[in-house]
């Protein structure tokens, strides 16, 4: 029960986590281009029967951030209130203790359950040489000369013997 519970406790932190990483964009995206760039410069000078002709070439790296394609403006901020994020908190731990709390057994025994194992408990006792005194529905008395104890069944099912003092 207890591994069910700590599992779900961590499935749960798991669910916070992975929202609040989605929501703040913390995976955002950076890609590195590299662009050629190809300059032709002509220069023509006019000279005695003379004409010079000059190519440049040159090759730039450019970074480039691509913007996701969105509908609304880009912000950073959640467009959710801090107040929904606590109210939502407080009912998943609710929804988690209410679930410990109907699947730990709470509610113990039946009546049915409990007498028979007291009647269990005092044939024990009673093949050990201890004599029944007197049985109420959830406990018994019984006496071994000069001893006297109590066996009771509390609502957990837990058999209890005790020595008591002689009336």
């Amino acid at each position: 029960m207890k591994r069910l519970v700590a599992l779900a406790a961590l499935f749960g932190a798991g669910l916070l986590l992975a929202g609040g990483l989605a929501a703040t964009g913390v995976a955002d995206v950076t890609t590195t281009e590299t662009v050629p760039v190809t300059t032709t410069v002509s220069e023509t000078t006019t000279a005695p029967a003379t004409t010079v002709v000059t190519t440049v070439e040159q090759t730039t790296t450019q970074k480039v951030h691509p913007k996701p394609a969105t509908t609304a403006s880009t912000s950073s901020e959640s467009s959710t209130p801090t107040w929904v994020w606590i109210a939502l908190g407080i009912l998943a731990a609710a929804v988690i203790g209410l679930a410990v709390a109907l699947l730990s057994g709470r509610g113990g025994i039946s009546a049915e359950e409990k007498q028979r194992r007291l009647e269990a408990a005092t044939a024990t006792w009673a093949a050990q040489g201890w004599a029944l005194v007197n049985q109420t529905p959830g406990s018994a008395t019984m006496s071994r000369g000069q001893d006297v104890m109590v066996v009771s069944v509390d609502d957990k099912g837990q058999v209890e013997a005790r020595s008591v003092a002689r009336p």
